[in-house]
Order: structure tokens, then sequence, then C-alpha cells
């Protein structure tokens, strides 16, 4: 990804250190001539990756993405070196000035030579390019023609393993996505990581991962994720218990869960980080009338532009920004796979072209939209994500160019989610009309809760662990000849699931069948923004006075929806329009009421289900216990036989020792 790479240096570019100019006159420079030519290249080089991750067997159009890049990156350098160069915050006297200059005085991936930028931007192309066109054969047709009958991950592959519970097939689909993937990319890896570090030490950080921290501007940030995942963590486990026990009973002896740990190909999903596909059969109350928001879709005669349509009529009914720009397809949008033979990276994304007034969905950071959408709530929930990505943009458009961007990227991630929220919930659908007969009981309330688990909470640890498992590798800590098993070691630890086959560390490389490892794509703003986004919507339910926590126990958290809240919506643009131009805890503060960031929402969002889960695992585990202590109890009963029969009076013979007798009295 041409542009991926290049968006520090673009998207936050005025850097500090000595200059010649004075301050009021680094503050022309910045509002004039800066301003201007840097969005007009961010459009460019914006336009040329659109245009080749919409069309990446375009030989012609890949070519243009890294002309484009060099051209760019060698503006970014002169830029550079002409002013920021020699520029430090300390110089100078304005917040306001200071603060862009923190942002702009990194060189970015434009600090490596021109070949050698050319080389990581090509790595990386290669590298989306595999994932983009990577084809598996049907299971029942394990020797096909790959581009005559192949199946694609979206939408083929991933309706399969949504659908399917043939664990041979199953296993079958998730080996060979892998083959056709992050196999075929474990040496550009290796190029790709080299360049990466080499280009974070020309900016003087350690390595890539400290790069990507930097974002984060808090010098403890490693331990403050951890700290969070602690909290979140006995939730998690709780969950994982619940669904293993479920999936043991679909699966048998097929299933092997004996070490606390579950395969991770059955989850219904490619890597295991959203289990909504097992709904079905983990729905704590399944005779309960369900939610099936698909079939509703159907029904009522939803069409992929209905979808785009009903998502931005929730942003405009808190009064926020009409978003039908972003995803007008006669304007360049992407929202369907095309039909022209076209290969595209259908990872969904939305697009900022830094222009302030285009927008567009597609997979990246654009203002302009790109899915392959199908009508179900799945892609309905990410056209809201990626609306808030959108939203986010417009609100904060007319902050200098060093500042359009959100406050950390976890904000940029959370703000979609956190609209997602108050459209699931069933008082919503209702609403809308996507849902019917629905009674909320504690049955329908608790099934509610643990659908939203399924791809809140399961998704927690390998929001996590993706980017500890890339920070170890940029910081050398994990050696390249480790990586595939220091990737299992981290899911193992963390998600609690294993490779359920042998995987080697000489041919293996399955971090990269995940498309943001060779997307270049930082991951923990996920993580970051599955915690944030609780935080956000509990203050704009309490904005738009629809949840009172003094009176959590009859109208509960996650029955809030803030759906036509003006009030809810004065406050999301009050933190949005700042973007990054002040420290990220002043924005959460505005949103919130707090500088730090907490666990607290979420927990008590799934209160309800939480100690339900606990109730549930502790009885299914009783059993156990009690058979366990009737069986010891036998077995001493039989060992202790002679005992019985020589009398009390008599000791026990010589090859029953002291501490046995003691067992068996107790017993």
């Amino acid at each position: 990804m041409a542009v991926k790479l290049l968006l520090p240096v673009l998207l936050c570019l005025v850097f500090g250190a000595r200059a010649k100019l004075t301050e009021e006159e680094l503050k022309n420079f910045l509002q004039g001539t800066y301003e201007k030519e840097a969005s007009q290249k961010c459009y460019k080089a914006n336009v040329a990756e659109f245009d080749y991750e919409t069309d990446i067997t375009n030989k012609a159009k890949e070519e243009l993405t890294t002309a484009t890049t060099l051209e760019i990156a060698a503006w970014v350098k002169d830029v550079w070196t002409k002013y920021f160069k020699d520029i430090d915050p300390s110089d100078y006297n304005d917040p306001i000035l200071k603060r862009q200059v923190r942002t702009v005085h990194i060189l970015g991936d434009a600090a490596l030579s021109k070949e050698k930028l050319g080389t990581i931007t090509n790595t990386t192309n290669q590298m989306t390019g595999i994932y983009g066109v990577g084809k598996i054969c049907p299971y029942t047709k394990q020797d096909c023609d790959l581009k005559k009958e192949g199946l694609t991950l979206e939408p083929d592959i991933e309706d399969l393993v949504a659908k399917s519970t043939d664990y041979d097939e199953l296993l079958y689909v998730w080996k060979s996505w892998r083959d056709a993937t992050g196999a075929k990319m474990k040496d550009l890896y290796k190029t790709y990581v080299t360049l990466a570090n080499e280009a974070a030490k020309a900016n003087n950080f350690t390595d890539r991962g400290a790069f990507w921290r930097f974002a984060y501007e808090d010098d403890n940030f490693v331990q403050h994720m951890d700290d969070l995942w602690t909290k979140v963590e006995p939730l998690y486990t709780e969950l994982h218990k619940y669904v293993g026990r479920k999936l043991k009973q679909r699966y048998g002896d097929k299933l092997d869960v004996s070490d606390g740990l579950i395969p991770a190909h059955v989850f219904g999903n490619m890597w295991a980080q959203s289990w909504g596909n097992l709904a079905d059969l983990v729905m704590p109350f399944p005779n309960i009338t369900k939610m099936d928001v698909d079939a509703a879709l159907k029904e009522q005669g939803y069409t992929v532009l209905k979808l785009f349509q009903t998502a931005d009529e929730f942003y405009q009914s808190m009064g926020l920004f009409p978003m039908g720009v972003c995803y007008n397809e006669s304007a360049g949008a992407m929202i369907n796979r095309p039909n022209d033979g076209r290969e595209v990276v259908c990872h969904a994304s939305a697009w900022d072209f830094c222009d302030g007034k285009t927008y567009r969905l597609k997979p990246k950071r654009l203002s302009r939209l790109k899915m392959c959408t199908q009508v179900n709530f799945e892609d309905f929930t990410t056209i809201h994500h990626e609306m808030g990505h959108i939203q986010y943009y417009m609100q904060y458009k007319d902050q200098p160019y060093a500042f359009r961007e959100g406050a950390n990227p976890g904000f940029h991630e959370a703000i979609g989610d956190t609209i997602a929220l108050s459209v699931a919930t069933p008082n919503h659908l209702k609403e809308i009309k996507l849902l019917k007969e629905y009674n909320n009981t504690y049955e329908a309330s608790i099934n509610s809760l643990m659908r939203m688990a399924l791809e809140k909470v399961a998704f927690l640890p390998f929001g996590l662990l993706i980017d500890k498992w890339r920070w170890d590798v940029f910081s050398g800590s994990v050696p390249e000849t480790k990586w595939n098993s220091h990737w299992w070691e981290y899911r193992q630890k963390y998600q609690k699931v294993k490779a359920p086959i042998q995987r080697s560390d000489e041919t293996d490389f399955d971090p990269g069948a995940k498309f943001h490892v060779p997307g270049d794509s930082q991951y923990i703003a996920y993580f970051l923004a599955h915690i944030l986004q609780f935080q956000f919507y509990k203050s704009l339910c309490i904005a738009a006075q629809q949840y009172d926590p003094s009176n959590n126990k009859t109208a509960p958290l996650h029955d809030c929806d803030f759906y036509k809240s003006t009030a809810a919506g004065d406050k999301l643009k009050e933190g949005l329009k700042l973007g990054s131009s002040k420290h990220w805890s002043e924005t959460l503060d505005i949103l919130t009421g707090t500088k730090e960031v907490s666990a607290e929402p979420l927990l008590e969002y799934f209160q309800p289900l939480y100690e339900f889960l606990k109730k549930e695992n502790a009885l299914a585990e009783a059993p156990r216990v009690r058979i366990n202590i009737f069986v010891l109890y036998l077995t001493r009963i039989r060992d202790a036989t002679p005992f019985f029969r020589l009398g009390a009076k008599e000791k026990h013979s010589a090859n029953v020792t002291s501490e046995e007798s003691k067992s068996s009295s107790a017993a």
C-alpha cells in the first residue's frame, strides 16, 4: 500500500528542528504554501492508490502508484530539508505551533533513499497483491482451475467458513487460505521489516513499532494496553469456556480442547477474531424469538445502496453531516465488487482525499468508501463503522493539514463502532422495522448481549496480539526463524486458540493471511477502539437522556439507543472537530468527562452476561468435580480393603504409606 506507507509523511508533516524561519514566518508558511501543497500531494497520492486497489492486477496502475509515491517523497524531503530539518517544538512559544512542529518534524518513509523507498513500496504492493488475488479450490474439487473455479476470500470463503459445520472442510479451507497468501509472502515480509526499521531509525526511533506508537502520545502505552487487557480478560475467559463447551458438543471427538485451547478454524471466521457466526450454536436461550436481521433485510428488499442510505440517515438524525458523497458510485466510490473482470482488495475502508470535499468508501483512509458489500447485518454494521471515519474526516476538515487526523488512531476506529452499538440494539432495530415481535425479557436480553459479545469481546485478544507480535518482530526480540511459532504462542496466550494442524517456521507465515499485516496497517488501534467505543457510547447515552447510571438495573446500558438525539450529536461533534489539534486525553475529556481510557463502561455493558456465564460455567464444571470425588472415594475404599478385613486394631500392610492412610481416612 504505497500511500499507507506515505500517510505518516503526508498527513503528519510539520516536523521540528531549528529553522531559519521565525515563529511568525513558520506560521505563515504552514498556513499558506505548505497547507496548499501538502493537500494537493495527498490528494494525488490517494487517487493513485485508490485506483490501484480497485484494479490490483493492472500493472500500469501499480507503476503509477509507485511513481507517485516517489514523486511525493521527493517533495516531502525537500520541504523537510528546507523548513523542518533543524527545528524543534521547544523553539516556539505558540502552543498550536509547537504541536504542529511535533507532528511534522517526522520525515517518515521519505527518509529512505529513492531506491529503498521504491523497494518498500513495491514490496508492500506485492504482498497486498498476493492477498487481494488469493484464491483456493473448493473442498469438493481440490484440483480445480483456480482462475475459473477458485474461491475468493470475499464473499466465497467467508460465506463458507460462516456456514459450514464440516470439521474437515473447515480445516482444508483454513490451511488452503494460508498456503495461498501468507506462505507466499514470507520472504517479502523480511524485506519489508528491514526497510521499515531503517526508515524508523532515520527518524530517530528504535524501530517501526516505536514509530507507530509515537502517534499515541503515551510513554507507557504498551503497559496501559496490557492493563486494559487484564481488566477485560476475565470476561473473555468465561465467554471462551462457554463457547468451547458448545463447540465440543458439535464436533465431539474431532475437537480436542483438553488443553484449554480451541482449534482456530471452528469459530465461523477465518481468523477466529469474531464469533458471531456461532450465534445459533451458543445462544443461551434458543427458544426465544431470535433477532434475524439478515432475513428482515432481504424480506424488506434492502439493496446495497439502501444499506448505506439507512446508515447515513442515522448520522443525520443526530445533526451530523450527510455523507452521500462517500458512497456515490458515479463519483468514484466502490460499494459493490466490480463485475467487469477487475481484481480488487475488498477489505472495507474509508478514504479522505485531503481536499475537504472528496470522500469515498474503500479499503483505505481516503474520503471515499470501498466495500464489496453484501446485504446482511454484518455488512450493515461495517458500513456504520466506515461512515464513522468519513464523519470524522468531515468534522475536522477545517483544521490545519497537520491536525487532520484522529485524536489518536484508536479514536478514528471507535467512532463508527460507537454508532453501531446504538444501531444494534433491539430498540433501534424495532424503530427502523428490522425487528418484529421482540419482547425485552431477561432471556432475550442475555441473548442480545451474547450476540454482541461474540463480536466485541471475542475480538479483544486478537486486536491486542497482532501488534504485540509485530512489535516483537520489529524490535528483533524474536528472530525471523521463529516468527510463525511466536505468532502461535501469542494466539494461545491471549486468544486461547491453537493451530488446528502442525505449523512450520520454515514454510508457513500465518500472520500474512490477515490483511493488515501485508498491508502495513497498524492494528492496536482496533483493540483500543473496542474499549473506547463503550466509553463514548455511555457518554452519548447519558447526553441523549437514554441512560441513567443510577438506574441501570431497570434500564441497563446495553438497551440505550441515541438515534435522533441532537444532544448526543453535539457532544460528538465537539470532540471530532478538534482532529489531533489537542492531546487525545483532552478530546476524551470532552467526549466522556474523563481523561483516562477505562474498560469499566465495557464491563458495565456486559455485566449481566458475565454473571450468566460464570454461573453456567460453574454448573458445567461442578458435576465433574463431584464425579472425581466419588471416584476417589471408591478408589480409597478399594485400596483400604485389607484394613477392613483385618480389623481396626491391626496395621496396614507394608506397601501402604502413612500419607495414603491419612488420605484414605479423610475420604
